[in-house]
């Protein structure tokens, strides 16, 4: 075998190493051990870098030298959960936060009139506040409020498909030592005894961790992810083990496909998608998901639930799948804006495990008086935009083929459907800025700086691909359910081909990136905007926290959610939910959550819930 390392030594002698070609020059000559003429000039084709032909022999005669091969490092065999040596971090030079810890503020108890209801299932979709003051009171027991949840996980399952894996056994006894303490005066605080599902991205110990992927299915991971065991110290009761989409992307897993509460012939969207899913259809109190790029945000917005994804490097995520370790983060799932931030308190923080933390404090204060907040929107985005054109051109009628005209013409069709539902959906955002605006609401106009940030997707590629090397080399990745161009197999592949120096070069130009977001936040607190804009590639990558709740529901005089050729029915259609998106600080989440608390007070959207019998019916 080749030492690789010496390999890579060799073509920098010749001015290579900022090109494809060492990558795929290694490829070629790993089956055979041994480096060609022929192999040069077609690693040198593929790489688009000339190689004169008196440079071929002074490479091969130093390539074929070599015995030892780079492949060390893959016998190493290293686990998912170990992160590189380099670090990422937000925080740029002069940004300050909170570091101070104050007791938490939560709003006043709701009023749970009279005792428990006769049909418990009637406080399914209450948020988390609420059910806390009817345990706190005692109106209804921990162990009770357990077995309903389970109770309905189990019955909506075979039409939403959200659960991996219950963990009945584990939150019982969770439950009963719950009303135990409670009993006994040692209330923890607002998760005491409330059941709660977990992404099954996280580690739990004694239970099986699959990552919603095909070959994983039987995984175990004999340890509790940090956020598990602090929502274990806080009182919560882990229920389940929900769906993700197969190692993080999309909705369909190993087991199916999960649903839309709101309408069952969707998917509910991904990859939180059982996190979200369940939430919306009232089976959990709450649900923790992850976000690398849009995990928290889509899903949020198909379920019609309220998502936050904190600052990153607030949660630890020690025990949780590695997909980007520059860009990963975990958060709540809620019904409600403050049942997030009840969650965020008890689950941020420094854990000495995940070196990208900071000693940053989350202070939640439920009267803080967000009228005194600086809040901008971002006034392009709220623009009517177009659908995006074919990418080349149109040809004339006549040097069409009959296959290119109806291609075409199908093009102009879905383009028109997809600009009727920009169009209505249009007017849920700008109702938005009006009604905060009635609400007293100075909004500034701001705008990110227009750069290449679809150039920095690489980023999360090479790392993704990294850390499923191994599943690429073995070829395993074949036992993952979906295998189009667009998922994780070919896209690993492909990203084998992502030379380190162009990784290197996009994490330059994302430096270049936070301190222009740095400046438009120095005069801004919150920014509200669409969910799905230029945003939200720009803040998963300078790692600023964004808060997406529902903002409306669709009537039926929206135009039908699109049907896939496959039969599948995308996002969209009547009676289904809308999203708006609050961006804060870094580690601002108290101010930003305030202002988006008050915003779904004032509406109430978050109120409304699917009718499950129903939707299960159809």
């Amino acid at each position: 075998m080749l030492d690789r390392r010496s390999f890579l030594t060799v073509c920098s002698r010749f001015g290579l190493t900022a090109t494809l070609l060492p990558g795929v020059l290694w490829a070629m000559a790993d089956e055979k051990s041994k480096v060609t003429r022929e192999m040069i000039d077609n690693a040198a084709a593929v790489a688009d870098v000339h190689i004169a032909d008196e440079y071929k022999d002074m490479m091969l005669e130093d390539l074929n030298s070599y015995t030892e091969g780079f492949d060390a490092i893959y016998k190493l065999h290293i686990k998912n959960e170990v992160a590189p040596a380099v670090i990422f971090d937000p925080v740029l030079p002069g940004i300050k936060f909170e570091t101070k810890r104050r007791p938490i503020r939560i709003s006043t108890a709701p009023a749970v009139a009279g005792a428990a209801p006769k049909n418990l299932e009637d406080v399914a979709f209450y948020s988390a506040r609420q059910l806390a003051e009817l345990v706190r009171t005692k109106k209804v027991s921990a162990t009770a409020l357990t077995e309903m949840y389970i109770a309905r996980l189990k019955r909506y399952d075979p039409t939403l498909k959200f659960v991996i894996t219950l963990t009945e056994e584990r939150a019982l006894a969770q439950a009963k030592d719950a009303d135990r303490e409670i009993a006994a005066g040692k209330y923890r605080g607002p998760l005491h005894g409330l059941p709660w599902g977990a992404k099954d991205l996280l580690a739990v110990k004694g239970y099986r961790t699959t990552w919603g992927a095909g070959g994983f299915e039987d995984q175990k991971i004999d340890e509790d992810a940090t956020v598990v065991k602090r929502l274990d110290a806080a009182g919560a009761v882990l229920i389940a083990k929900l769906t993700l989409g197969a190692l993080a992307q999309g909705d369909k897993w190993f087991g199916g496909m999960t649903r839309n509460p709101w309408n069952t012939k969707q998917g509910s969207s991904g990859s939180s998608a059982g996190s979200a899913s369940a939430t919306a259809a009232g089976c959990v109190a709450f649900a923790i998901g992850s976000e690398t790029l849009g995990s928290i945000s889509s899903p949020s917005t198909r379920c019609g639930t309220t998502g936050l994804r904190p600052t990153f490097g607030f949660v630890p995520r020690t025990g949780a799948m590695a997909l980007s370790w520059t860009m990963d983060k975990l958060g709540p799932i809620c019904r409600a804006v403050e049942d997030t931030a009840i969650v965020l308190s008890a689950i941020h923080g420094p854990d000495g495990h995940d070196r990208t933390l900071h000693n940053a404090a989350f202070n939640w204060d439920a009267n803080l008086d967000w009228r005194k907040l600086r809040v901008g929107y971002l006034k392009s985005d709220f623009e009517l935009q177009p659908p995006p054109q074919q990418t080349a051109p149109p040809k004339e009628e006549k040097e069409l083929s009959e296959d290119e005209k109806k291609k075409q013409a199908e093009e102009k069709v879905n383009r028109a459907d997809a600009m009727a539902r920009r169009e209505y959906d249009h007017k849920f955002d700008e109702a938005a800025l009006a009604k905060l605006r009635s609400m007293g609401v100075n909004l500034i106009p701001v705008e990110f700086p227009k750069y290449p940030y679809g150039a920095m997707r690489s980023i999360l590629l090479a790392e993704a691909a990294a850390a499923f090397d191994e599943l690429t080399r073995s070829g395993r990745d074949k036992l993952l359910t979906q295998q189009t161009k667009d998922d994780w197999p070919n896209t690993f592949r492909a990203a084998r081909f992502i030379p380190a120096v162009e990784y290197i070069q996009a994490n330059r130009a994302r430096t270049i990136a936070m301190e222009m977001a740095a400046k438009v936040f120095e005069q801004i607190d919150v920014i509200v905007a669409p969910t799905f804009s230029t945003q939200l590639l720009i803040t998963n990558l300078t790692g600023h926290p964004a808060l997406i709740l529902p903002n409306g529901f669709r009537g039926d005089d929206a135009p039908k959610a699109r049907v896939r050729e496959n039969g599948e029915v995308e996002g969209g259609g009547p009676g289904t939910p809308v999203s708006l998106t609050f961006l804060g600080q870094l580690y601002g989440e108290a101010k930003m959550l305030a202002l988006a608390k008050a915003y779904q007070d004032a509406t109430d959207f978050h109120r409304k819930h699917p009718q499950l019998e129903a939707e299960t019916k159809k």
